[in-house]
């Protein structure tokens, strides 16, 4: 297990492997706010190395392995800033940011800030803070806080995800037995704290290749007109619908995710 030390209470869990070629792009994976390495590391990432592609998995402050100070206030421009920083100090060859949901626009405000990289992927990123989504960012740490993760779950899983996926999880939701979750729990400060995330950036400025992903089933997030729009102000985007995917890409179509990031990836390759 590495953890990037930022000070003597505060670090940050990663999973870093080299490319195998000299030209080829380093992704690096920025999770959702309750995201973790092993949504990446399960079959994406492995493939992505058997390519002959490097790969950087690292967890948020307040994720899993990742220790933070008592009383820090979990911020985005806090996990921007660590990203900034973990990327400063290992130096991923040629890296190609993967953010899934709130992850893109970290990722995004972090090469508005100077990070280097080769790319960007959205992975159904692209949306607009309106009344709908600001109850919903609203409601889901108030749900989280009376009932804990599971009946945020229980709650939200079948509005993100796809129907085939649904079914299959099913079995394992639904139980009742909720408690309260700790006021001070990491996941409850990071969701407290989402809903001061900056959506309003210039998508103008984003001039290096973006592949942007789309899941269609994605009840919760996806507002076609929003996605068009803003997909349209990217200089240098190419775009995937997929109809059979809702919100969690990494989790729902891992394989197809890993051949796109693939094909997305040797492009940077053959442009030096």
């Amino acid at each position: 297990m590495a953890i990037h030390r930022l000070d003597d209470e505060n670090g940050l869990y990663h999973l870093h492997t080299p490319p195998a070629r000299p030209a080829a792009p380093t992704f690096v994976f920025v999770n959702a706010l309750t995201g973790s390495t092993e949504h990446w590391e399960k079959a994406i990432a492995p493939s992505l190395r058997e390519g002959g592609f490097g790969t950087l998995s690292y967890n948020f402050r307040g994720q899993a392995e990742s220790p933070f100070a008592p009383g820090t206030a979990l911020t985005p421009t806090l996990i921007v800033d660590d990203l900034t920083r973990l990327m400063s100090a290992l130096r991923p060859q040629r890296p190609v940011l993967v953010g899934l949901s709130i992850g893109g626009l970290f990722a995004a405000h972090a090469v508005l800030a100077g990070v280097e990289a080769e790319g960007l992927v959205f992975l159904n990123t692209l949306r607009v803070i309106g009344p709908r989504i600001a109850w919903i960012n609203d409601a889901l740490p108030l749900i989280a806080a009376h009932g804990g993760v599971q009946l945020f779950m229980d709650v939200s899983f079948p509005l993100v995800v796809n129907q085939e996926f649904a079914a299959a999880a099913r079995p394992n939701f639904l139980r009742g037995n909720y408690q309260p979750m700790d006021p001070d729990h990491p996941h409850l400060n990071l969701m407290r704290h989402a809903k001061d995330a900056d959506w309003d950036i210039d998508w103008r400025s984003l001039k290096l290749p973006v592949l942007n992903v789309t899941g269609l089933q994605d009840r919760v997030f996806y507002e076609a007109e929003v996605v068009d729009r803003l997909f349209a102000l990217l200089p240098d985007a190419r775009r995937e619908d997929w109809a059979d995917c809702g919100h969690m890409v990494p989790l729902e179509r891992p394989e197809r995710l890993a051949g796109s990031l693939a094909r997305f990836g040797a492009e940077i390759e053959a442009a030096g």
